[in-house]
């Protein structure tokens, strides 16, 4: 694919690629892979630019909506290799929740834009850097910043990571999300373990594993029935009564929206009545990749915000980023206790 700065004026090269550019229209280039200008570049008559096997092949990674296995291999044998460590848990901090990646020791850190192949977080909140380390001895990495389906990404994207995190050895993804309370009973600091999902971006027809399927990762058509572990669930709420918080834990259902505006009135009715417990815009579909590639899963909610199913003229009402930011820091040493006394509980199990 011709690059924006790759040829300049109608069809006229202005750098080396551009001769070569030059070169491949008179039929003179011995390189044979050519990549096809998408139709939003020929507004100028640019002309077909041909590139090297590598830049081929970083192009094809960052213009399509999936990974190839290979790559995803690549992008973990880079992260195993240079923290020395095969990680057995892999964890996703949610927004406000970095802090849970501060608390693994011995870390080595990975910042998003330095890893191969790998997109980029650009939400405030999330720092965009992978931490791999240990805790409560256990191996584990970490994602301090997510990437989500309003950002741009397909959602085979924004769930990529929790391949790289098969692929690197681990088995157990606990995924975390600050999280908008529908339920009445809910209220703000509370923790929601989920225990099932409402994939409102399924019914619309997008998921993580459209596409040709590649059976080194899974089956073509997963079961979802029992995605989120249930031993786990139960020992979380053990460990919620000895860390003296059992009153502001609850297990429900949580569902996910494409964002980045928050919900309707009447879009927040609809889902209280299908059950629905908390909503958010992420997580679903990392745990649907991860249940494909038969990761065992634990994912909990922060309530940040109850939602409003009235009409009102009041601002308070109405959520806002801010306000998710300040709850998820006044809680996170109590999510970070939940999650390493249950990280030592596998621990001491395995």
């Amino acid at each position: 694919m011709c690059s924006r700065d790759c040829c300049s004026g109608k069809g006229g090269p202005s750098n080396a690629k551009g001769t070569a550019c030059a070169d491949k229209k008179n039929g003179k280039t011995d390189v044979e892979i050519i990549v096809p200008t998408p139709q939003s570049l020929l507004s100028d008559n640019r002309i077909q630019c041909s590139l090297t096997p590598e830049e081929f092949r970083a192009v094809r990674v960052m213009n399509e909506d999936t990974y190839p296995y290979e790559v995803i291999q690549e992008i973990a044998d880079f992260i195993v290799k240079g923290s020395g460590i095969r990680p057995k848990i892999g964890i996703i901090c949610g927004s406000g929740l970095g802090s849970l990646a501060d608390i693994i020791q011995d870390a080595k850190v990975f910042e998003y834009e330095k890893i191969p192949n790998f997109p980029v977080s650009t939400v405030e909140g999330h720092a965009g850097r992978l931490v791999v380390g240990t805790l409560e001895g256990a191996n584990v990495m970490a994602m301090q910043g997510r990437f989500h389906f309003y950002e741009g990404y397909p959602l085979a994207k924004c769930s990529m990571p929790v391949r790289v995190m098969k692929l690197c050895g681990v088995e157990y993804l606990f995924a975390t999300n600050a999280a908008g309370g529908i339920n009445p009973k809910y209220a703000v600091g509370d923790i929601m373990l989920m225990h099932d999902h409402v994939n409102m971006l399924g019914f619309a027809g997008n998921s993580p594993l459209q596409g040709p399927n590649d059976p080194r990762f899974g089956p073509r058509f997963p079961a979802l029935v029992n995605s989120y572990n249930r031993d786990l669930i139960n020992k979380a709420i053990e460990i919620s009564k000895i860390m003296g918080i059992e009153s502001n834990i609850h297990v429900g259902v949580y569902s996910c929206l494409g964002g980045p505006t928050y919900e309707t009135i009447a879009e927040l009715k609809a889902l209280r009545m299908m059950g629905v417990d908390a909503v958010g815009m992420s997580t679903v579909h990392e745990v649907i990749t991860a249940r494909h590639c038969d990761m065992k899963v634990f994912a909990f909610s922060l309530i940040t915000n109850k939602c409003s199913i009235e009409y009102s003229d009041k601002k308070d009402d109405e959520a806002n980023h801010e306000e998710v930011m300040a709850v998820a820091k006044n809680r996170q040493k109590a999510c970070c206790e939940l999650v390493s006394r249950l990280i030592a509980e596998i621990q001491k199990g395995s």
